[in-house]
C-alpha cells in the first residue's frame, strides 16, 4: 500500500523513513491550535471487513497512549463509515465492503476522505483512502442488437457508428478496444473523445451488392484490459437497400449550450441541424442520441424531426457540471452523420450549508474560565463559488463565540464567566449562511446546561428576626421560623441552621432556645419569667451543604411578653405585726385634707402594672375617700367633734391585668388634736410603775444620744449647704419660680424582706417656704405614730422631747434628716416617732 504525508502550506511533503527528521518536521510545522497532518492510503476495492489499511499511529508519529488519552476518533461526512480506527493498536481497518463503482462511478481516481480528531490538545489529521479498481465488471452494451439499413450504392469509406459498451471498471480494467467479427465488407475503426471514452465505427471497405447478399450478420465484441480479460458482445444486422447516394451532413461539428440546474422539465437547451442533398424520401432526416446512457436519457431528450434538445428531468450541478451528447442524423436511405453537443450546467444556490457536530460537552461548570471549548463542528456547502462560501454566527446575545482555525471547522467557546444562578441553561443557536443570492442558511441548536458551583451563601429574608412569647410558656413551643434563600441547587442549596455559642445571663443560649437544623423553627427550651428576663438576643448561622460550605448569620430577638402573674405589693403604710400604725388627722382639717397615701407597686409591666385604689371598708365612709389613680386618702367633709378618734380604713389595690390581682391594706387613722387623746384611745393595757420608770430612763438616754448625733450632723449639713442657700437667695430675688428638689432615693433598704425597717425622709425648702401652698407644710405638723400597747405613760416625755425640735424658723434653708430607732433592751417594746415640723 502506498502512503504519503502532507502538511500545511509551506511544509515540505515527506515520506516515512526519515527518522527523527520527521519528528522535528512535525514540531516545526504544528505549532498551532489544531495540529493537522494528511495521510493518503491506497487499497483495492472489495477488501474483506477487518482488513488493515495502515498503521495511523506510526505514520503520524503518535504513540498509542496519545491516541487513548486524546480519545482519537474518526469523523466523516459520509453516510456510510467504510473504515474504523482501532485505537488500541493504532490501525485503520476496513469496516464495510467498498465497491469502487458504487462509491465513485466512472470517476478516477476514486477516493474518500475523513478526519481523525484528538483532544487535549485538539488535533486534527486528514486521511484520504484511494480505492483502486479490480476487474470485476465486463463491458456491456445497452441493447442486444444493432440494425443497419445500408444502400448498396454506399461508397467505400462510408462510416457507420456502432453502439458503445460501458465498463464500470476504470483504468486498465476499463474498456480497451472493439473487435468486429471477420467479414469482407466492413472493417472497424476506433477513436476516443476528450474524456477518453472509446467509440467505434464500422467502415465500408467493399461495396455491397443487394442482389448477392441482401443481409449481413456481424458481431461487435468489446474487450477490457484486465487480467483475466473480460468482454461483451452485440449482434449487428445489416440490411442492404437500394442506392442512396448522399448522407446527411450537420452544419456544425459540435454545439455548445448552457443550462441552469433545477430548470423545469421540457426546458429548451439547443437545436442541431443536418441537411441531405438527396430528394424525396432520402432527403428526410431523423435525429437521435447515439447510445445515450440511462442517466443521460433521464435528463435530456431530442425531437427526432426538428433536432430540438429539451430537458427531460432535473439537472443537479453538484452531480454533473458538464454533459457531452453524441447526436446522429439519419436519412431514409440509412446514411448518417454525427455531431457533439457540449452542455455546461450553471450552478444555482440550491444547497443550504450542513452543520455536522464533531463533539459537544454538556453540562459545563459555571466556574469554567472564558474560552472554554463547548463544541467542535464542521460546516459544508455542496454549491460552488460564492454559493459555497459559508459564514457562521450565533443568534441572540449569549456569552459564547465562534472561532475558526481550519477551513470549514469551527469551535464554539465561552466568551465570559457563566453564572448558573442567572441562567442555568442555554439554547445556543448557531447559524451558517452561504453567500448565494438569495443566501441559504442552516441552524443547529446546542442545548447547554450549566452545572452548579457553591458560590452563593444562604441569605436570610430579614436582617433581624423578632419573635414574641408569653411568659410561663410551655417548654418546646415554637416561637418563629427562619427563612433563607440559596440560589445554588441540590446539595449546595441544602441549608442547616445552627445556634451560635453566645451566653445569655451567664448561661448557654442552648439552655433557653433550640433551632431545628432543617426547618429553621426556633423553639423555647424552658419556661420564661418576664420578671427575670425580658429579652433574648442570640445569633443563628445558616450553612449550606457545599464543599467548602458557605454560611451567613442573623440576629434573632425574642421578646418575653408579660402575664399578670404578680399581685400588687403595698409599700406604704407598713403593715406591722404587733404595733398599731396610725395616721393623725386634726379635727380642724378642711375638706380635701391629705391624710396619707397608699403606695403600692406591681412587678409586672404594661397594663398588668396599672394600679387602681378603692376604699373597700371604712369606719365612716362619709369622712374619707381614696384616689383611684394615686392612692391618696383625703377627707371629703369637715371633721367634727362627733367623729370617732379611731378610724379604720380597708383599701384594696387592684392591677389592670386579665384576670386582675389585688392586695389589701388596713390604714388606721387617729382623729385628734393631741397625742394624749390618741394614746387614751389606742391604749387599753395597765402599766407597772417600775417598768415605766426603767423605760423612761432608757428613752431619755436614747433621746440624748440621738439629739447629740442629730445636732452634729445638722451643723455639718448646714455648712455644706450654705453655698446652695446663697444661690437659692439669688434665685428668690430674681423672681424666678422655685422648683423643689426631691431626691430620687427616699428610702434605704437596710433590712431584709419586702419593706425596710428604717425610712429616710429628706426635704429641702427655701426660707420663704412657709408661704407656699405645700400640703405637708403649715402651722401644724403631720404626725405618724407607731405605738406598742406596752409602752404607755410616755407621751408626756415625748411631748417634752418634741418641744426641743419646735424651734423658731431658721432664716437659712434647713434640711432635716431624722432617723429615730428606739429599742427597749428590757421589755422589747418599740416606739418610733417621726415628726416633721416646719
Amino acid at each position: 500500500m502506498a502512503r504519503g504525508i502532507s502538511h500545511h502550506p509551506g511544509c515540505t511533503t515527506l515520506r516515512p523513513g526519515f527518522g527523527h527528521n520527521l519528528l522535528r518536521y512535525f514540531f516545526l510545522c504544528h505549532l498551532v491550535f489544531f495540529v493537522t497532518g494528511h495521510i493518503r492510503y491506497s487499497i483495492p476495492e472489495e477488501m474483506r471487513k477487518g482488513s488493515p489499511i495502515g498503521n495511523v499511529a506510526q505514520d503520524l508519529g503518535l504513540d498509542l497512549k496519545r491516541l487513548r488519552s486524546g480519545r482519537a476518533r474518526i469523523v466523516s461526512a459520509e453516510s456510510v463509515q467504510y473504515v474504523e480506527l482501532k485505537a488500541d493498536k493504532g490501525i485503520l481497518a476496513v469496516k464495510e465492503r467498498i465497491d469502487r463503482e458504487q462509491l465513485c462511478g466512472g470517476t478516477s481516481p476514486c477516493s474518500f476522505s475523513f478526519e481523525m480528531i484528538l483532544e487535549n490538545p485538539m488535533e486534527m489529521h486528514q486521511i484520504t483512502v484511494e480505492i483502486t479498481d479490480v476487474n470485476d465488471h465486463s463491458p456491456t452494451f445497452k441493447r442486444d442488437s444493432m440494425h443497419f439499413e445500408i444502400s448498396e450504392s454506399a461508397a467505400n469509406g462510408a462510416r457507420f457508428p456502432l453502439a458503445t459498451a460501458e465498463d464500470l471498471d476504470v483504468g486498465v480494467n476499463g474498456l480497451k478496444e472493439y473487435l468486429l467479427s471477420e467479414n469482407e465488407h466492413f472493417a472497424i475503426k476506433q477513436y476516443s473523445n476528450a474524456d477518453r471514452k472509446i467509440y467505434a465505427e464500422m467502415v465500408l471497405q467493399k461495396p455491397l451488392d443487394r442482389e448477392t447478399n441482401p443481409n449481413l450478420s456481424l458481431k461487435l465484441i468489446a474487450v477490457d484490459g484486465g487480467t483475466p480479460q473480460r468482454s461483451g458482445t452485440v449482434n449487428i444486422n445489416v440490411v442492404v437497400l437500394d442506392a442512396n447516394d448522399n448522407a446527411p451532413v450537420f452544419n456544425q461539428t459540435f454545439y455548445k449550450a448552457t443550462v441552469i440546474e433545477n430548470t423545469l422539465k421540457n426546458t429548451y437547451v439547443t437545436t442541431v441541424n443536418a441537411s441531405d442533398a438527396d430528394f424525396g424520401s432520402n432527403n428526410i432526416v431523423t435525429y437521435y442520441f447515439s447510445d445515450l446512457s440511462s442517466a443521460l436519457g433521464d435528463l435530456f431528450k431530442i425531437d427526432e424531426k426538428s433536432g430540438v434538445i429539451l430537458t427531460a428531468g432535473p439537472i443537479d450541478f453538484e452531480k454533473d457540471k458538464k454533459f457531452e451528447l453524441q447526436i446522429h442524423a439519419k436519412d431514409q436511405g440509412g446514411l448518417t452523420d454525427s455531431c457533439k453537443v457540449i452542455i455546461d450546467v450553471g450552478d444555482v444556490n440550491d444547497n443550504a450549508p450542513v452543520i455536522s457536530v464533531m463533539s459537544f460537552t454538556s453540562p459545563v461548570s459555571e466556574d469554567s474560565p472564558p474560552e472554554t471549548t463547548i463544541a467542535i463542528f464542521n460546516v459544508k456547502d455542496m454549491d460552488s463559488g460564492d454559493n459555497g462560501q459559508v459564514s457562521c454566527k450565533i443568534e441572540g446575545t449569549v456569552p459564547f463565540k465562534i472561532k475558526s482555525n481550519l477551513k470549514n471547522y469551527y469551535t464554539l467557546i465561552t466568551d465570559s464567566v457563566l453564572d448558573r444562578e442567572s441562567v442555568s441553561e442555554y439554547n445556543i443557536t448557531v447559524v451558517a449562511t452561504d453567500n448565494g443570492a438569495p443566501p441559504l442558511s442552516a441552524k443547529r441548536i446546542f442545548n447547554l446546561k450549566v452545572s452548579d458551583v457553591n458560590d452563593n451563601a444562604p441569605v436570610f429574608s430579614e436582617r433581624v428576626y423578632r419573635g414574641f412569647i408569653t411568659e410561663n410558656n410551655s417548654p418546646g413551643v415554637s416561637v418563629l421560623a427562619l427563612k433563607t434563600k440559596d440560589p445554588d441547587e441540590n446539595q449546595n442549596a441544602r441549608i442547616s441552621y445552627i445556634l451560635e455559642g453566645k451566653s445569655i445571663a451567664g448561661s448557654s443560649v442552648s439552655e433557653y432556645v433550640s433551632v431545628n437544623a432543617e426547618s429553621g423553627v426556633i423553639q423555647a427550651v424552658r419556661s420564661f419569667d418576664y420578671e427575670q428576663i425580658k429579652e433574648l438576643v442570640f445569633i443563628v448561622k445558616a450553612q449550606d451543604g457545599g464543599s467548602p460550605p458557605l454560611s451567613s448569620n442573623v440576629t434573632v430577638k425574642i421578646l418575653i411578653q408579660d402575664q399578670n402573674d404578680n399581685p400588687p405589693q403595698v409599700l406604704y403604710p407598713v403593715q406591722t405585726g404587733g404595733s398599731v400604725v396610725a395616721e393623725m388627722v386634726p379635727r380642724s382639717a378642711d375638706v380635701g385634707y391629705l391624710v396619707t397615701k397608699v403606695v403600692a407597686v406591681d412587678v409586672d409591666s404594661g397594663q398588668n402594672a396599672w394600679l387602681s385604689y378603692k376604699l373597700q371598708k371604712a369606719t365612716d365612709r362619709a369622712l374619707f375617700e381614696v384616689g383611684s389613680q394615686n392612692g391618696e386618702i383625703r377627707t371629703i367633709r369637715q371633721v367634727t367633734d362627733k367623729d370617732a378618734v379611731k378610724q379604720r380604713l380597708t383599701v384594696i389595690v387592684e392591677d389592670n391585668g386579665q384576670p386582675s390581682r389585688s392586695a389589701t391594706v388596713i390604714v388606721n387613722v387617729a382623729v385628734a388634736d393631741s397625742f394624749p387623746e390618741v394614746l387614751s384611745e389606742f391604749t387599753d393595757f395597765p402599766h407597772d410603775k417600775e417598768y415605766n420608770d426603767n423605760l423612761t430612763f432608757y428613752l431619755v438616754l436614747a433621746l440624748a444620744v440621738v439629739s447629740f448625733l442629730f445636732i452634729t450632723c445638722l451643723v455639718v449639713i448646714i455648712s455644706v449647704k450654705i453655698y446652695r442657700w446663697r444661690q437659692s437667695r439669688i434665685l428668690y430675688h430674681s423672681n424666678l419660680p422655685v422648683i423643689p428638689y426631691y431626691p430620687p432615693r427616699y428610702s434605704d433598704t437596710l433590712g431584709t424582706g419586702t419593706l425596710p425597717h428604717v425610712y429616710n425622709y429628706e426635704v429641702c425648702r427655701t426660707t420663704d417656704s412657709r408661704k407656699s401652698d405645700n400640703k405637708f407644710g403649715g402651722a401644724g405638723g403631720q404626725n405618724v405614730l407607731i405605738m406598742d400597747p406596752s409602752s404607755t405613760g410616755t407621751m408626756q416625755r415625748i411631748q417634752s422631747e418634741k418641744s426641743i425640735l419646735d424651734e423658731p424658723d431658721s432664716p437659712l434653708e434647713v434640711r432635716h434628716k431624722i432617723k429615730i430607732d428606739l429599742k427597749s433592751n428590757q421589755s422589747g417594746a418599740l416606739l418610733k416617732v417621726l415628726t416633721l415640723p416646719w
